[in-house]
């Protein structure tokens, strides 16, 4: 009898295990890649798109986010979001135009004047869900809109008009569009992955570089590149993707969670990035960065020339996003 009773115990403590186990291996672990540093927005937003995640797929799925380029560089990620080495990432609209063209035209300079006027045209252009709606042949597929925020410059030397920015050399990130308007300014521009940024700046390779307000505080560039000059000159949020083979292998209730999860930190980047602009500026000021709002007029004139060549190249596209930003402009002026 009683060692009937040991056997039972047995046979219960491994079902016991055997369940566990069981419940152990049915939690995936899905990969999210981006290039920005721990401490900023970008990973902050990326650990609660996973904590939603894991929330609406009952601990079906969990998140594991690598920051700061450690599985690849923004191009690299989109290739491996493609191979479904990657199950998702963030990074430029500029950066899926190696695959989407189209999404160049995003990053035609001064384009939009406010946050609510790039949300507007993110979520509802026609033209824009147009060319989203073209990721899933390409390999991914669009969720949401996590925010970066709009660029500026922090250089070495002071920056006050077009003239001061010729002899310098601006990094950059592969992009044709942002690569026409910084060589309409005057700029020499060079290309690199974000991660190198700090180092080549710091050893004099470039002059300085361009990155909205939460990447230049979360990087430090005001450390090497002090002049932090406001020019906006692009909207240049971050749209979330997920590799096209992960889409297709979830459920549609997975698939649900996931867009849910997806929407609800993309708004929750929004807020937060708007809310951080003056308060980052203002601490970066403290450390020793010297900020300033030049006159964006002789900005704008040296970019014209940037329209001129996208309707070369684009065509009716370039008519299509400007009617869209135009729209918004005047149905939502900046303050």
């Amino acid at each position: 009898m009683k060692r009937r009773t040991i056997l039972q115990q047995a046979a219960i403590a491994l079902a016991v295990a055997t369940l566990w186990a069981g419940s152990a291996t049915a939690q995936t672990i899905l990969k999210f890649s981006h290039t920005d540093q721990p401490g900023g927005a970008r990973q902050k937003a990326a650990e609660l798109f996973g904590q939603k995640i894991e929330q609406y797929t009952q601990g079906r799925y969990k998140l594991q986010v690598y920051p700061a380029g450690q599985l690849a560089n923004d191009q690299k990620a989109v290739e491996q979001l493609q191979l479904g080495g990657i199950d998702f990432t963030v990074t430029g609209t500029g950066t899926y135009a190696t695959y989407i063209p189209t999404l160049n035209l995003t990053a035609l300079p001064f384009l939009l004047d406010s946050y609510e006027q790039g949300w507007k045209l993110y979520d509802e252009s026609k033209w824009l869900q147009a060319q989203f709606a073209k990721g899933p042949e390409k390999g991914f597929r669009f969720l949401s809109t996590f925010e970066a925020g709009f660029r500026s410059m922090t250089t070495k030397e002071s920056l006050v008009s077009p003239a001061d920015a010729k002899g310098k050399k601006l990094r950059s990130f592969p992009n044709e569009m942002m690569r026409w308007q910084l060589e309409a300014m005057g700029f020499g521009v060079q290309i690199m992955p974000l991660p190198e940024v700090y180092l080549a700046i710091q050893q004099g390779v470039v002059s300085g570089q361009e990155n909205p307000i939460d990447t230049i505080y979360a990087n430090k560039f005001y450390e090497v590149a002090p002049y932090i000059t406001l020019t906006q000159h692009v909207y240049s949020p971050i749209p979330l993707t997920v590799s096209e083979k992960t889409w297709q292998k979830l459920s549609p209730a997975d698939r649900e969670g996931v867009t849910r999860a997806a929407k609800e930190a993309a708004d929750w980047s929004r807020k937060e990035i708007r809310a951080n602009d003056e308060r980052q500026l203002k601490e970066m000021a403290a450390k020793g960065a010297k900020v300033s709002r030049p006159d964006i007029g002789p900005w704008r004139e040296a970019v014209k020339p940037v329209y001129a060549k996208a309707k070369e190249k684009y065509g009716a596209d370039v008519d299509a996003i400007l009617a869209d930003a135009n729209a918004l402009r005047k149905a939502l002026p900046a303050k």
